[in-house]
């Protein structure tokens, strides 16, 4: 079978993904657009508005791919559910329908564990209990293939979960389809191999790659992304679009393998622990590289949960100065307003920027930086506030003062024991009658 990606986190293009359902013969295309942060800020959208908290470019991304995936019988599987994957069901069935299409939606819940978290557990970065961190708004355990397949078997469309582990939103379609018991380790390592190399999307054909004269890429404009032929015993070559931009090497390939792996010799997903030791990365023709060799051990009897806390207001702000001796006034600026703010006993970070040229010379341009963490807006603001008076209470020259105030959602992390984390599928239908 064929599987693609999509997207590799929530603000990717989406023209790549489109070209990927139009023309790569896809079974599944897999959108991943979570993060331990994204979906900390879906909690923050929901408790704002409760219709909220989805992935806010699901729309526009369902209506480009729908129509494609449809005529072109792919499977859509996403987690663009974030914070609320009921309300996104809702939204992806009503497109349908405004679509004039037939679907089927299975939703993917139970990710969401706030109401079963015990806060004086201690956080895994730092052993301080979760409550201590500040108010908790939000609990997300990292589901597996086990979660979703039920809805894979509802015949669905469109999969829509919301925390759900990145490399499981591809081990699920390749169990699915080829049949694989979820005990069998060898196979699912292979399918946590493909799913890890897939997951971030461009990052494999040459996005977050490329380095001008040390690593090039062609045609970075447009960007393709890569999908992975993958046989029933997980054996797996990894390619892009003819015609599409970027490149498909087993530099580029190499570098995922070893994207946010602490540990690679125990790699802990909600499926195996994947051991990387054996894995290859072997060229077999242009932009096509087989991978093969990860093995697996049982998975984890816990699934790790990313818990979102209130950590305060951060102040961002900025002022330019121009002109000969620019940086030294922007030094000078920076020095007046950490010494008016030291009053505040907040910390406060002041950086000059754009002070040195690329030959090591002073610029007539550059821009200071001025941010800090503060318990409430209000103390945010006296930040920003120093900042905005540089016009007539600082140095020559300044202008172009921006500030910002928002709410900081801070992320920390434990483990559940699986025992406690219950998923269920609910199935929308659209008829595909315009209403």
């Amino acid at each position: 079978m064929r599987i693609g990606s999509g997207a590799g986190f929530a603000g990717d293009r989406i023209e790549p993904a489109v070209d990927l359902a139009a023309r790569a013969g896809l079974d599944d295309l897999v959108l991943e657009c979570l993060a331990e942060r994204t979906i900390a800020l879906g909690q923050q959208r929901r408790l704002r508005d409760p219709a909220l908290g989805y992935d806010p470019r699901l729309r526009a991304r369902f209506e480009r791919l729908l129509p494609v995936a449809t005529e072109h019988g792919v499977r859509l599987v996403t987690n663009m559910g974030a914070a609320n994957p009921l309300a996104a069901g809702a939204v992806t069935r009503d497109l349908l329908v405004e679509l004039g299409l037939r679907g089927k939606i299975a939703v993917v819940t139970g990710d969401d564990v706030l109401d079963r978290l015990d806060l004086r557990l201690p956080a895994l970065e730092d052993g301080i209990a979760l409550a201590e961190h500040g108010e908790v708004v939000s609990a997300n355990a990292y589901l597996g293939a086990d979660a979703l397949l039920p809805a894979l078997d509802t015949g669905a469309n469109v999969v829509l979960s919301g925390r759900v582990a990145d490399p499981s939103l591809f081990v699920a379609p390749l169990a699915h389809r080829f049949g694989w018991e979820l005990d069998d380790w060898p196979r699912v390592a292979a399918g946590t191999l493909v799913g890890h190399v897939l997951e971030c999307a461009g990052q494999v054909t040459g996005g977050y790659f490329a380095d001008p004269g040390v690593q090039d890429v062609p045609n970075l404009a447009e960007l393709g992304f890569p999908f992975a032929d993958v046989e029933p015993d997980g054996a797996a070559v990894v390619g892009k679009l003819a015609g599409s931009g970027g490149v498909v090497s087993t530099a580029t390939v190499r570098e995922q393998l070893l994207y946010e792996v602490t540990d690679p010799t125990g790699y802990r997903t909600p499926d195996v622990v994947l051991d990387f030791r054996a894995v290859q990365a072997e060229r077999v023709g242009d932009d096509r590289v087989r991978i093969s060799g990860a093995a697996g051990r049982a998975r984890p009897a816990e699934l790790k949960v990313s818990v979102g806390y209130r950590a305060g207001y951060r102040a961002e702000c900025g002022i330019s100065y121009a002109g000969p001796n620019a940086a030294r006034r922007a030094r000078l600026a920076a020095d007046v307003v950490t010494t008016r703010l030291r009053g505040t006993g907040l910390r406060i970070r002041a950086d000059v920027l754009g002070a040195l040229g690329d030959s090591g010379e002073p610029t007539d341009e550059c821009r200071l930086r001025v941010a800090a963490m503060a318990p409430d807006p209000e103390s945010a603001d006296v930040v920003c506030h120093e900042v905005e008076a540089l016009y007539t209470n600082g140095p020559a020259g300044g202008g172009g003062v921006r500030t910002d105030v928002r709410e900081v959602i801070g992320i920390v992390s434990a483990f559940l024991p699986r025992a406690d984390v219950e998923f269920r599928v609910t199935v929308l239908e659209a008829d595909g009658a315009a209403a």
